[in-house]
Formats: C-alpha cells, sequence, structure tokens
C-alpha cells in the first residue's frame, strides 16, 4: 500500500522506537517526565520561546492556546477554511466560547494585512465581540501547503500587537514551511505570540504536538491543557519520539523533509502531463501536498471523469488518496514514501485515467 491520504499516516523510524522503549519517565503532571521536560525545552529552544508544552494533537494544541489568550464571547481573526475555523470541531466556540471572523486566503496562503485590520472589532461597541486575537496557519493546507513568510507573519503580527492583541501561529507543518523557504524555524516564530506544531504529521511520530510561547503563556495553557482532560502521566514514552524527530542532522526528521517536497513535485509533473488532470499547477507545489482537480470535477458540471472511480480505481492497485473540498483530490507525501513509490503511482493514475476515459466520453455522448 502506498498511502497519500496524509502525512499522519507515517509509522515511526526504528531509532523512535528503540528510543520510546528505552524512555526514562515520571508523571508528567506532576512535572516529573524527564523526556517530556527535555522535548518541551528542545521545541522552546529550536523555535525560540521561554517554553513549551506537550500536548496530544494539533487540535489540542490550537485549542489550549485559544483557552490560553480568549475570554468568554471574544472573537479570534483567521483565514476561511482554516483548520482551526473548519478542521476542529468548531472548539473555537463549544470549548473556548469564542467566536471566529474568517477572512478569504489568497492563492499564495495569505490573507490580505488590511483585511485583517479592517476586521477588527470596535471594542467600544457593546453590540460586537470584542477582538481577542489573530490566527495565521503555516503552511497553508487549502492553498496547496504554501509556507508563510517571515516578513508576513511579522506584517501581521505588526498589525495585531498594534491593537493590543496576540498572534498564534498554528504551525502544524511548520517545519515543512521552514524547509521549503530555506529559513530557520525560529524565524517563522520570532513575531508569534505562540505557536504549535505537529510531531505526528511530516515529523513521523506516532502521536503528539508541541504549543510554546512565553512562560507565563505556556503555564496559561497547561492548565487549559489539565481542563480538556489533555493530562497525561507517563508521556515520556511518546516524547522520546519527538527528541528524535528533532535532533539534528541525517538522525532526525527536519532535514529529510526536502525529500518529501521533492517527490511531490515529481508526483505533480507527473499528474499534470496524464489526460483527464486539470486544475494542477506544478510550480505551485512547495512542501509536501499536491492537489489537484479531474476533467469535469462536480464543481465544473457533466462529469467526464468520475472523483470516486479514480480514486477506486487507484485502491485497487494498492494506491490511497483523499477526496478534498470543491471536488479536488489531496495527495501528501511523507516518510515511507520514495521516488520509487511516486512513479508507482503515477503509473497507476495513468492506468486508471485510461479506463475511465472511454466509458466517460461515451456516456457524455449519449446525453448529449
Amino acid at each position: 500500500m502506498i498511502d497519500l491520504r496524509s502525512d499522519t499516516v507515517t509509522q515511526p523510524s526504528q531509532e523512535m522506537r528503540r528510543a520510546m522503549a528505552a524512555a526514562d519517565v515520571g508523571d508528567d503532571v506532576f512535572g516529573e517526565d524527564p523526556t517530556v521536560n527535555a522535548l518541551e525545552q528542545r521545541a522552546a529552544t529550536l523555535l525560540g520561546k521561554d517554553a513549551g508544552l506537550f500536548v496530544v494533537s494539533g487540535t489540542m494544541g490550537n485549542l489550549v492556546s485559544m483557552l490560553a489568550h480568549l475570554g468568554r464571547g471574544f472573537e479570534l481573526i483567521a483565514g476561511a477554511g482554516t483548520h482551526v475555523v473548519d478542521g476542529e470541531a468548531g472548539g473555537h466556540a463549544v470549548v473556548v466560547g469564542a467566536s471566529a471572523r474568517a477572512i478569504r486566503v489568497g492563492p499564495d496562503g495569505t490573507i490580505d494585512p488590511a483585511a485583517i485590520d479592517r476586521a477588527f472589532r470596535d471594542p467600544s461597541d457593546v453590540h460586537e465581540p470584542v477582538t481577542g486575537l489573530v490566527v495565521l496557519e503555516n503552511t497553508h493546507n487549502l492553498t496547496m501547503g504554501q509556507p508563510l513568510t517571515p516578513s508576513y507573519t511579522a506584517e501581521v503580527a505588526a498589525i495585531a500587537h498594534l491593537r493590543g492583541v496576540p498572534l498564534h501561529v498554528d504551525g502544524a507543518r511548520l517545519f515543512n514551511a521552514a524547509v521549503a523557504l530555506g529559513v530557520p524555524a525560529r524565524d517563522l516564530c520570532d513575531p508569534a505570540d505562540s505557536v504549535t506544531f505537529c510531531l505526528s504529521k511530516s515529523l513521523a511520530c506516532p502521536v503528539g504536538s508541541v504549543v510554546v510561547g512565553t512562560r507565563e503563556f505556556i503555564a496559561t495553557a497547561r492548565r487549559a491543557r489539565k481542563l480538556v482532560g489533555g493530562g497525561m502521566r507517563q508521556a515520556g514514552i511518546l516524547a522520546a519520539a519527538g527528541l528524535v524527530a528533532l535532533q539534528p542532522g541525517p538522525g532526525g526528521m527536519i532535514a529529510r523533509l526536502a525529500d518529501d517536497h521533492a517527490n511531490a513535485r515529481r508526483l505533480a509533473q507527473g499528474l499534470a502531463g496524464l489526460p483527464g488532470v486539470i486544475e494542477l499547477e506544478p510550480h505551485r507545489v512547495r512542501t509536501n501536498f499536491v492537489i489537484f482537480g479531474l476533467a469535469g470535477r462536480e464543481s465544473r458540471g457533466a462529469s467526464v471523469t468520475s472523483r470516486a472511480a479514480f480514486l477506486a480505481g487507484l485502491a485497487t492497485r494498492g494506491i490511497q488518496m483523499i477526496e478534498y473540498p470543491n471536488g479536488l483530490v489531496r495527495a501528501v507525501t511523507h516518510y515511507g514514501v520514495s521516488e520509487v513509490d511516486i512513479d508507482t503511482v503515477l503509473t497507476a493514475a495513468r492506468e486508471v485515467l485510461s479506463e475511465l476515459r472511454p466509458r466517460s466520453v461515451m456516456s457524455a455522448a449519449a446525453t448529449s
């Protein structure tokens, strides 16, 4: 099976498994797990912040950050379609008690800074919620994993800070952005008041994310983690994999992200040349996401190539991709997917499209 549904399907490396088996552990709620403490400090140092907090997921990382930053009845500003708005079961409203003001995102993954500035509520108007947080997503999923630059992040942070509001970066794939841009990850975090990143996505760990920020912020986020049931005990068994992932050099998982990006570009270039694949611009593949449409996708009217049939055809050949909003298909490269695997996927995609097209063309002719 070549599974391109997400980078969450990665399997831990053998070094991670050995580290997990041998991890020195304690009760993390008491602050006594040395491996968790080491991971939190490593993450904070790597990203240029004071302290870190190990959480079970990126969703929990964003949730405890919002709980730490926002009061009930406040509002956050974020891009339309971003994970905190659309992908976390409404946690900002259900748990935090905050509304979200969603702004259109451009094809490069950015929100117009002027639009962010205009989105702030009038704090003197009792009819409006109080703006309490700005959230950016880096990389930005729906725009094919676009990385947000340090200069853009700093520009948004300046707007937020001028208004007396913090900036939170949902950096689920922050290290993909850093590798794609060729900058240290801390440069993407410097302007932000809090950042969360996932260990369990492209860094290939089995579980976990880390939130970083000031010591005061992390203390508040730690209380929020307890509130939502995220207090773990001998969590060093999980944190040990994170320490392996964040180590420098070939033993870690950061530098090798460039391989995932190269494989994504190879996949995009190959798919773009196949009949029936449309709306795929390979030059836009910056990280490990490939998002594309098929001819006649749902939003374009009459179906010539069925997305469901395409995915089913791949699945019979041991390849998995996933449906994406607006009738699109998503493929994500990751640890465990090789250049040879990409070539296998392209061969299979060519076969499936070849099988589907005659059937689809005849169907279209019959209804014309």
